[in-house]
């Protein structure tokens, strides 16, 4: 449409250009034969007026097709603007119809366009013999181009506004991309300048240099641009950028002191481990005493303590041994897994060494009272009895057989004391054993009744 235009404005400026240049004898010899004709007759005057004013509003007609052709051309430019700023972060149907109804309108621009182009093309009006007939009709196909370009312009404008909630979202996420590129390009300046940091104190943090590495092809497509790659996959990566970028940034910072919480722990773990040989070295005297003293039933699962705990406390010190050497060669992740699996492993030994311990304790106060066990296991079955009873004169099955049987496993167990060897071990976990059935129970006799004070 552009290039019609320049050829139109183009041929209207060679004929202006020919009427300045046309020699002056020419021109004076006009100018006389148009004096001539005022002063010959009034016949060939008022023909001359008249065909004059003809020429005069068929050019006006001209004009006002040129000035609508120029604007439709140049509201057809804008839209195509907003029409692409809504296809390049748009797929929706929405846009999709958006963009196919401005090629329809493209098609009928190019229709009118033709008929304007037709119309100043057919009509000569700077010709000498342009008679009035002839001017009356270039008017009228003038007037009636225009007219078309304006409804045109007028459509296209109104199809204009209709796309303003597709603009706006669309700008919206133009405007996203500029910030977000440069959040990352901040983060993976932070990171690297964080990676400088933690080298300069002696860390080489190559793991955190590789991973720095990688997001170099991704800064790459940044720069790139949305208009290559599109608008949201550009801000989805800036923000993947940013967000890795960050993780780097804070594990840099974070690495001198990982380093030494881990210098730290392997000192600690260490100490532990030796403190736990010697106390492992003590299993064996505690085990004699229990096999004197008390029935096999209550010793025979501590048997392997002492053995297994002396190679729990040697295998806990060669993963020690490998975790210097990953902490040396900063393998941070290998050496953190390493610890924590030698503090597994000397938890496990402790509570293995500190069971024979405690058991010979436990069977001494028995042994020496036991009716402080019974009483407390007693109580216990009493204060849920009276709870189950509380509001209601014979109590709900479902908490009185539990409570029926704790009591007859109570004094089964007493029972079994008798003798000269009795197992107080056994008597010691059946009491704790029948505690635990009883608080079941009256955890539900609460939960039953307070839903129903909720209710």
């Amino acid at each position: 449409m552009t290039a019609t235009f320049a050829r139109t404005v183009t041929a209207a400026a060679r004929e202006t250009l020919a009427l300045v240049l046309l020699p002056l004898p020419l021109l004076a010899v006009a100018v006389a034969g148009s004096n001539g004709a005022f002063a010959g007759g009034g016949t060939r005057r008022w023909g001359w007026g008249r065909g004059e004013n003809q020429r005069a509003e068929a050019q006006a007609a001209k004009d006002a097709a040129a000035a609508a052709f120029y604007e439709l051309d140049t509201a057809q430019r804008e839209l195509r603007i907003s029409i692409e700023t809504i296809t390049a972060v748009d797929a929706s149907p929405a846009a999709r119809k958006a963009a196919a109804d401005f090629e329809a309108f493209g098609r009928r621009i190019d229709e009118v366009s033709g008929t304007y182009i037709t119309a100043v093309d057919t009509h000569d009006l700077d010709r000498d013999d342009l008679d009035a007939a002839t001017a009356g009709r270039a008017r009228a196909d003038l007037v009636k181009a225009k007219d078309e370009l304006v409804r045109a312009k007028a459509d296209l404008e109104r199809f204009g506004e209709s796309l303003g909630p597709l603009l706006t979202r669309a700008e919206n996420q133009l405007a996203q991309v500029a910030p977000a590129v440069e959040r990352a390009r901040q983060g993976l300046l932070a990171a690297s300048n964080a990676l400088d940091a933690a080298r300069a104190t002696g860390l080489t943090a190559d793991d955190l240099a590789a991973r720095l590495a990688a997001l170099s092809p991704e800064l790459t497509k940044l720069n790139q641009g949305a208009g290559q790659h599109g608008v949201q996959e550009t801000v989805v990566r800036a923000e993947r950028v940013q967000r890795e970028a960050e993780a780097i940034r804070s594990d840099a910072e974070q690495l001198p002191q990982r380093a030494a919480e881990i210098d730290k722990r392997l000192v600690s773990l260490r100490t532990r481990a030796q403190a736990l040989a010697t106390r492992a070295a003590g299993i064996t005297p505690v085990l004699s005493e229990l096999r004197r003293r008390y029935s096999a039933a209550c010793w025979q699962d501590l048997q392997q303590v002492p053995e297994e705990a002396g190679r729990a406390v040697v295998q806990a010190e060669q993963r020690l041994a490998e975790a210097r050497t990953a902490r040396d060669e900063q393998r941070w992740a290998d050496a953190t897994s390493l610890l924590t699996t030698v503090r597994a492993l000397l938890n496990t030994t402790d509570e293995g060494v500190s069971a024979a311990g405690d058991r010979l304790r436990r069977l001494d106060e028995v042994a020496f009272d036991h009716q402080r066990e019974v009483e407390r296991t007693r109580f216990a079955i009493r204060d849920a009895q009276r709870l189950a009873m509380t509001g209601r004169s014979t109590p709900d099955p479902r908490h009185a057989r539990p409570l029926d049987d704790a009591v007859a496993r109570l004094e089964r167990a007493t029972g079994d004391l008798e003798g000269r060897h009795p197992d107080w071990w056994h008597f010691l976990t059946e009491m704790e054993a029948v505690r635990q059935s009883v608080a079941h129970v009256v955890r539900e006799i609460r939960e039953e009744r307070a839903a129903g004070n909720g209710r």
